[in-house]
């Protein structure tokens, strides 16, 4: 058993150092354009997998869940306004919502498996937390910042790929060990 599995203490593995890499270049950018970063972060947390394989997906999973959710829940929360102009919460919302999982099965079974889980998520914050004047700007911005953060975690996956890295970290670890060696005879 290596020492790593042994150790009761945390380790930081070139997938930790990735994906903060990629949520922090993130926020550094949303930074530079004063717009809020929390969902291309989120976007590239979840995109950031082993290698560039579970990046896509991972990010797959969360941009095409949250594109479908956010289409869907336009949809019905535009149906939902014919009937209550006001946007307000009223229990017809969960006549929306049974329909709407159902539709969002249904699409990402055709579309892309693994989207139900943030279609949900999404679909859920539209039909349920997002004021009548705002689902449209809200669902297009949450796609858009998704799509980011999952394009930078593939993007970093692709620049640093693991074995890559493993190279450097042993070439690191070589010129360590041979300059302490070096400097160590007299």
């Amino acid at each position: 058993m290596s020492d790593r599995k042994t150790s009761l203490l945390p380790h930081i593995g070139l997938r930790n150092l990735k994906t903060a890499v990629a949520a922090s270049l993130c926020a550094l950018i949303y930074e530079l354009i004063d717009r809020n970063p929390t969902f291309a972060c989120i976007g590239a947390i979840f995109g950031t997998g082993t290698d560039l394989e579970h990046s896509k997906l991972h990010g797959g999973n969360r941009l095409f869940g949250t594109v479908i959710g956010g289409f869907l829940g336009m949809v019905l929360f535009r149906f939902y306004l014919f009937f209550y102009p006001d946007g307000g919460n009223h229990p017809a919302l969960m006549i929306f919502l049974f329909i709407g999982v159902i539709i969002l099965i249904l699409l990402s079974q055709y579309f892309w498996v693994g989207a139900v889980q943030p279609g949900g998520v999404v679909l859920c914050i539209i039909l349920f937390n997002t004021p009548a004047d705002a689902y449209i700007s809200y669902a297009l911005n949450r796609m858009l910042d998704t799509g980011v953060g999952v394009v930078m975690a593939l993007a970093i996956n692709w620049l640093f790929p693991r074995e890559r890295l493993v190279r450097w970290r042993a070439a690191l670890r070589g010129r360590q060990e041979n300059g302490s060696s070096e400097g160590g005879a007299v």
